[in-house]
């Protein structure tokens, strides 16, 4: 890639007139080898699965393998269809769809991870849920995934992306910032703009520990995946309002490499500490192994 930096990416796409997730199309393509088109077509497969593990996490049983989780997409979307929702309509909307992705996951489901698996709910969440909402075409979304992909391409190479390696933030704060990103560009933010909205989501997500319940990427990852498109959401408002990541944001992801090295083992998915290791995560592990 033409980049190492959000810094880098921002400039580069300013100085082509693109907007990211177009500037990432040519990228891709000069990277691989293979046509614009070539690489459009494959990123549009990969948003198909993405909206049929929405439509599955809302329509189908998702009761996990294990029964911790299941069917709570469903539960939020009952209750935002009173009209009873404090987030609103469309912030209630995002967090359903996230929802109902990371429990198709925890079911076995197909999905598409972004960058994980643990954190696989957040950027269908947002970008369908606003899809429907502006009346985006695919091929518009597709960009926005383009757009993404640059942002999670910068983070995974300066930081990490991988629950084991740097926490919940590296894995649901990476995806909470390229959804952030993503979302800004396509609702016509200057780059500058785009990667603002990246350091103040991965900003508000520092230091989240990955404590998975039994070792299962389910509780309390699940619900993370439903926070975490209304973050992008609040993330991307901000910077399409002005506001300004104070600390840079290449300097905002360097700061989460620090912290999750930081952070002890009993905190980066081995279940050995956080929530994981209440009494009553004790106790779902003690049934899951008597299981």
């Amino acid at each position: 890639m033409n980049f190492r930096t959000l810094k880098e990416l921002a400039e580069k796409a300013e100085q082509s007139g693109l907007s990211i997730g177009r500037y990432m199309v040519q990228e891709q393509s000069q990277e691989s080898g293979k046509a614009p088109e070539e690489e459009f077509a494959q990123m549009a497969s990969y948003y198909e699965v993405m909206k049929e593990a929405v439509r599955r996490g809302l329509t189908e049983d998702t009761t996990s393998p294990s029964g911790l989780t299941g069917q709570d997409a469903k539960r939020v979307m009952a209750y935002r269809d009173k009209r009873a929702s404090l987030l609103g309509e469309d912030a209630s909307l995002a967090m359903a769809y996230a929802l109902a992705v990371s429990e198709v996951n925890a079911s076995m489901g197909r999905i598409i991870a972004t960058p994980t698996a643990g954190s696989c709910g957040i950027i269908p969440g947002v970008l369908i849920s606003c899809q429907e909402r502006f009346g985006w075409s695919d091929e518009q979304m597709v960009e926005g995934l383009f757009a993404a992909g640059a942002i999670g391409y910068v983070i995974a190479n300066n930081s990490f992306v991988s629950g084991a390696e740097g926490g919940c933030q590296a894995e649901v704060g990476s995806a909470i910032g390229m959804a952030a990103g993503a979302l800004a560009d396509l609702r016509g933010a200057s780059p500058a703009q785009a990667v603002h909205a990246v350091g103040l989501a991965l900003k508000n997500s520092l230091g989240l520990v990955c404590d998975p319940v039994g070792g299962l990427v389910e509780v309390p990852c699940i619900v993370r995946n439903g926070f975490g498109a209304v973050t992008a959401l609040a993330a991307a408002d901000m910077a399409l309002a002005g506001v300004r990541s104070v600390i840079p944001s290449d300097e905002v992801v360097q700061v989460m490499l620090e912290v999750g090295t930081a952070m002890p083992e009993s905190l980066r998915e081995t279940a050995k500490g956080g929530l994981a290791q209440t009494p009553t995560g004790r106790k779902i592990m003690k049934e899951l192994l008597e299981k």
